[in-house]
């Protein structure tokens, strides 16, 4: 019998590997493979469906399998659990690449769109530096929490934190006037650092068609846009924008019962955050 289906589960350097035949029957179960002999495993077997868990790494891997002929599809691990063989073989790897081998052919089973090697590029650059912006915050943050230990309370708004820093600067005790200098410098120097990659995301945009055609509509900008697509690719993946709408996260959760509808909160995690964030 040929393997038809196989579920792999994913790790940095040992896998586990569960494939069944056109029955169902388990025809291949490695729960130890290496990392160097994952690909060669996967590439001597007939074209099939590969099932894999979106986590670190599974982009990759789907990208490799599919120059073989492959099938690859991406799933949520939330939604692998509920087929977990816990109750028979508890919680290993092996169980979980066989949870995922058979997931994978549920008819009701949401996927994770494969991402190509560009879209992943453009998202460590907003990943970069959306955490340049959250270090320059808690930065901000760190220095209103030292000074005001001296009795120093400055508003809100960075420039006026700045402004009474500057003021307060040489009357500041002992080595404290040392720290908020040093702080006040990398500060500046995160500064420097996204206005770097708000430019090179300002340029990757407007070399994309499709980051031009999106900027044409009001309120969208560079970083909204090159995010956007790089998140969703050209969206042949979904059905209508209302699924995109969901899967951004503008339409709250859902945990009614019993005739009681309750929604959950809505959560937008694609767009970038804006480059005055915290100002």
């Amino acid at each position: 019998m040929s393997i038809i289906t196989v579920g792999i589960d994913l790790a940095k350097n040992v896998f586990a590997v569960h494939g069944v035949d056109d029955n169902g029957k388990p025809a291949l179960v490695k729960p130890k493979v290496s990392r160097e002999h994952l690909l060669p495993l996967i590439a001597q077997l007939p074209p099939c469906l590969i099932g894999m868990e979106a986590c670190s790494g599974a982009h990759h891997w789907a990208r490799l399998f599919r120059q073989h002929g492959h099938t690859v599809r991406l799933m949520a691990p939330k939604f692998v659990i509920p087929y977990r063989l816990s109750g028979k073989r508890g919680k290993n790897d092996a169980a979980d690449a066989a949870a995922i081998c058979e997931a994978v052919t549920r008819p009701q089973m949401r996927f994770v769109p494969v991402k190509e090697e560009h879209q992943q590029i453009i998202l460590a650059l907003h990943r970069t530096r959306t955490g340049f912006v959250e270090e320059r915050t808690a930065t901000y943050n760190r220095l209103r929490g030292l000074i005001a230990e001296v009795g120093i309370v400055c508003p809100q708004k960075i420039t006026a934190l700045r402004r009474a820093l500057m003021d307060h600067l040489e009357d500041l005790p002992g080595y404290l006037n040392r720290c908020v200098g040093d702080l006040l410098a990398h500060a500046d120097s995160l500064d420097v650092r996204i206005a770097e990659y708000d430019r090179i995301i300002r340029d990757a945009a407007r070399e994309d068609a499709r980051s031009r055609r999106l900027m044409d509509l009001p309120g969208i900008g560079p970083n909204t846009a090159s995010a956007l697509l790089a998140s969703i690719g050209g969206g042949h993946d979904f059905k209508n924008g209302r699924q995109v709408a969901a899967w951004i996260g503008l339409t709250p959760g859902q945990y009614s019962s019993g005739g009681t509808t309750r929604l959950g909160r809505i959560t937008v995690s694609v767009f970038p955050r804006p480059s005055s964030q915290g100002r």
